[in-house]
């Protein structure tokens, strides 16, 4: 059995990706279009992180350094996130969560090359699995080519701030950076909206689309975030990297559940959904069992 407070955080955590998997859900429900729902998403984010500082009376400065690396940062995160919307708009839900799997795959790849660091063989093979899988995705699937390829591009962004969070992580509270890199993505994305002329009437708000946003913005990115964080104080990263795995299954079966025929695929989707997520799944499992093989043969034998 686990003890009751492990057990109120697995269930937290479970909560917490049931949420990340809902967010594709309400971009698929909002009507205006995905630059326009980024750049609510992350003004009304920043604006209620802002809040909090306020409420708890912590401070918010750091160096101009510091600053500039967050702000440039956050136009990445606008990019991920408006690639994201784009590719549900013009695919499905389902179809952008399973390319977002290949975040891992990218992650995989790209650590090693930035820490300087070989990369290991186990990355390469499911890598491998990852790329079968989104092969038979783009064969059966043909019709949303163009959503596949938004959502593989921004699975790559994804990959390439998460590694540079992980460097910021080391240095600065997670509140902080999430704070300064929601901000410089609404300031990147509001200047890509100047000078493309993207302030129209397009991006007037139905009834339905404020509350969907503020879901989005609140309980979907900076609730869910502090959330996510929280949980690590007492769960291993191993289980937390695992149980996160479970966001895209989650967002499939809500997109089901919600839209139903209009997420009905081929079964050479789900096929290739299937080899994806399996080696999404298989690559902590592998990991830890070679790291503990590792570790028995560097101990000494009495």
């Amino acid at each position: 059995m686990f003890p009751a407070k492990i057990n109120r955080n697995l269930l937290l955590l479970h909560l917490t990706v049931l949420v990340w998997g809902f967010t594709g859900i309400l971009g698929a429900l909002i009507s205006v279009t995905a630059v326009h729902l980024v750049w609510y998403r992350v003004l009304i984010a920043s604006a209620s992180l802002f809040i909090y500082f306020k409420c708890t009376k912590k401070s918010i400065r750091v160096s101009s350094g510091l600053f500039v690396k967050f702000i440039l940062t956050g136009g990445l995160v606008g990019l991920h996130w408006f690639l994201f919307f784009q590719s549900i708009k013009i695919a499905n839900v389902s179809v952008t969560l399973v390319c977002m799997s290949s975040l891992t795959l990218f992650t995989a790849l790209l650590e090693p090359l930035v820490n300087k660091q070989r990369i290991a063989y186990l990355e390469l093979l499911i890598g491998l699995l990852i790329i079968c899988g989104i092969y038979l995705i783009f064969k059966f699937e043909a019709q949303y080519i163009n959503g596949i390829i938004l959502g593989l591009v921004c699975a790559f962004c994804g990959s390439l701030f998460t590694i540079i969070n992980g460097k910021f992580i080391q240095h600065s509270k997670a509140t902080i950076i999430s704070f300064y890199e929601m901000f410089g993505a609404w300031l990147w994305l509001s200047l890509f909206m100047f000078m493309s002329g993207n302030f129209n009437t397009e991006m007037i708000l139905k009834p339905h689309d404020l509350i969907y946003l503020l879901l989005l913005g609140t309980v979907c990115t900076s609730a869910a975030y502090v959330a996510g964080v929280a949980v690590m104080k007492e769960l291993s990263a191993f289980r937390v990297a695992l149980i996160t795995n479970l966001e895209p299954i989650y967002g499939i079966l809500l997109a089901l559940l919600i839209f139903k025929q209009d997420e009905k695929m081929s079964a050479g989707f789900y096929g290739g959904a299937c080899l994806v997520l399996g080696a999404v799944f298989l690559y902590p499992i592998l990991k830890t069992k070679i790291e503990h093989q590792k570790l028995k043969k560097q101990l000494p034998t009495v």
